[in-house]
This record gives C-alpha cells, structure tokens and sequence, in this order.
C-alpha cells in the first residue's frame, strides 16, 4: 500500500444548505466580508461553513500490527480506514477519539501523542478537520461495532488499500516517528 509523503486535496462543494437553522427562513448567496456566503435575509447574518471535526486513531500491538476497521456505511463502504468519527458537542478530540475506538472496535485505550492535524474531502460536508492520535495501550478484543462489518490488526508491511488519504497520512506518520 503507497503512503503518500504530502497530502493534496480536492475539495467538493458541500451539500447545499437551504434553509435557516435559526429562523427556517431561505439562505441566499450574498457577497460578504470578502467572499460568496450563505446568507439569511431574516435574520441579516451570514451563516459560515466550517470543517467538521473528526478524530481518528492508530492503534498499534507490539509495534508491528495496525489495527484497521472495514466500514460498512458510505463514503468508501467496504474499503479499510482507522477507527475514528465526528466529534460531537461538548466533547473533546481526544474523548472522541476513544469513544469512536470503544463504538468502532470493541476495545478501551490510551491515547500516546498527537500524530498530527490534517484535512479531508468529504461529500457532504466539503471539508473534514481531522486530529489523528497514536495509542499503544489498549485492552479487549477487537470486535466490529457501530458502523463497521470487521475489526482486526494488519501487519504494518501488508497493509490493505486504506480509505482514507488523512488516515494513510496518519500511518505514515507513526512509521516516521516510531522507534527502531
């Protein structure tokens, strides 16, 4: 499996929001602080369109296996990514981060480090901030969960093709920095 050594991104437009979250009144186009913004004539504010956050983790054993979950939802269903998700309100990256690994495989960590921050296109929502930790403490048998058909650790020289750019960067990432 190619682990790229830089990311470049094409980005879709996200869905296109219609309506109001406030008021339910309809969102134009308007040109505002210096760009083409979603705009609510009712409410005379512009609405922004933020990345969404999302964590994500490298969980090793021993140093030497990946564990990698198979997504049975869309995008990329079928294909092998980390274990990870959106981040929800009043919770923190790193909470995320183990709540996804607990929801997605079966198992509790500890998170390590930081491997690193990237970005990722996403069709819904255009664009995803994505945190990536590295956990070598963990407890439980991997066992698939929430939005995922398997769970299981791949040897690190016999990688299956990874969904996701942001999570091949994150792997790449642990090779780097790993300890020889």
């Amino acid at each position: 499996m190619p682990l790229e050594s830089s990311l470049t991104h094409s980005y879709p437009p996200p869905r296109e929001k219609k309506y109001c979250p406030f008021c339910g009144g309809p969102l134009s186009r308007q040109f505002v602080e210096g760009r083409h913004r979603l705009y609510c004539d009712a409410c005379a504010s512009p609405h922004y369109e933020n990345p969404v956050p999302a964590s994500c983790v490298v969980v090793m054993d021993e140093g030497t296996e990946v564990l990698l979950v198979k997504r049975n939802i869309p995008p990329k269903k079928g294909m092998w990514c980390l274990p990870g998700g959106f981040m929800e309100l009043h919770e923190s990256p790193e909470e995320a981060a183990m709540r996804e690994l607990h929801e997605e495989a079966g198992i509790c960590g500890r998170i390590e480090t930081l491997l690193g921050v990237t970005t990722n296109a996403h069709p819904d929502y255009g664009t995803v901030l994505l945190m990536g930790f590295l956990v070598h403490h963990w407890e439980g048998a991997p066992v698939a969960g929430d939005d995922a058909d398997e769970a299981r650790f791949f040897s690190l020289e016999a990688l299956p093709e990874i969904a996701f750019q942001s999570h091949r960067h994150f792997i790449r990432r642990y090779l780097l920095t790993r300890p020889v």
